[in-house]
């Protein structure tokens, strides 16, 4: 008589074929999921399902001020409880400062329980004072902080050594990490072209040039971008501005558990 054989996990063989992959809680490998408006009971699902595979969750542009700060507050308690960060859009802070209501900015903050702040200028301009500024004030009153690289504009061009000096210039200031922009469409702006391709030569070149790539997070909203990064930057590359509902799919591609990543790790048994 056969028995039903249980296990309380899959085998680390077959649940990452990579080998490689950081589990949480990671300093790097991250993956930043953006939130456009879900529900508090589909939030709630949401994390329940996929919270041992994301680490940072993002409530996109300004849509923050948009809803209650009661419901808001609800959502970075729920993100808080399963150990995951939560933040606002940069964009929103952008618009604070545009506006002169840097402390109105920092005191909603408080009241909807944010963890993480992201200081960028992809619509406006900052001096570099100004974003140390911003960047020290985050770090004083407690917040993680990540900053950003790039405008929200086509075919603005990414200068190497800008990214390199930048970054080492914003984590000797208290970010924790960089995000390079590709905005939610991925299409026409930063290592992006306009069919949505990536610019290899430039992620080979950055690669090459910044002294702590795992501080980079690469926004990738599409499967071919997150594929050629974690090809090229690796497993544990940083990841973000995933749609919710790619977040398993990508965690998949970086493990191997997909046909385009697979081999990759399993080549070794094959004659080839």
């Amino acid at each position: 008589m056969n028995r039903l054989i249980t296990t309380s996990k899959w085998p680390n063989g077959l649940s990452d074929p990579s080998g490689e992959r950081l589990l949480r809680p990671r300093t790097f490998g991250y993956t930043m999921v953006m939130d456009k408006g879900l529900g508090l009971q589909a939030f709630e699902d949401y994390l329940a399902c996929v919270h041992e595979h994301i680490d940072i969750l993002k409530l996109g542009f300004g849509t923050s001020a948009l809803l209650p700060p009661s419901f808001i507050r609800a959502k970075t308690m729920l993100a808080k409880s399963y150990g995951l960060e939560i933040m606002p859009g940069g964009t929103l802070l952008e618009i604070a400062v545009a506006k002169g209501m840097v402390d109105d900015f920092f005191h909603m903050m408080k009241e909807t329980g944010f963890t993480v702040i992201e200081v960028s200028d992809g619509s406006i301009t900052l001096s570099r004072s100004e974003r140390r500024s911003l960047i020290c004030r985050a770090v004083e009153e407690g917040y993680t902080v990540c900053t950003e690289y790039g405008k929200k504009i086509a075919h603005y061009p990414f200068q190497i050594d800008d990214i390199t000096e930048t970054l080492l210039d914003d984590l000797a200031h208290g970010a924790q990490w960089m995000t390079l922009e590709g905005r939610e469409s991925g299409i026409n702006v930063g290592v992006f072209d306009s069919n949505g391709h990536c610019n290899g030569e430039l992620i080979g070149n950055i690669l090459a040039a910044v002294p702590y790539p795992e501080k980079l997070m690469w926004e990738a909203p599409h499967k071919n971008q997150q594929l050629f990064i974690l090809q090229n930057a690796g497993v544990n590359a940083n990841i973000g501005n995933v749609a919710y509902g790619d977040a398993i799919a990508l965690e998949a591609l970086r493990r191997g558990l997909r046909a385009d990543t697979f081999l990759d790790h399993l080549a070794f048994y094959y004659e080839i």
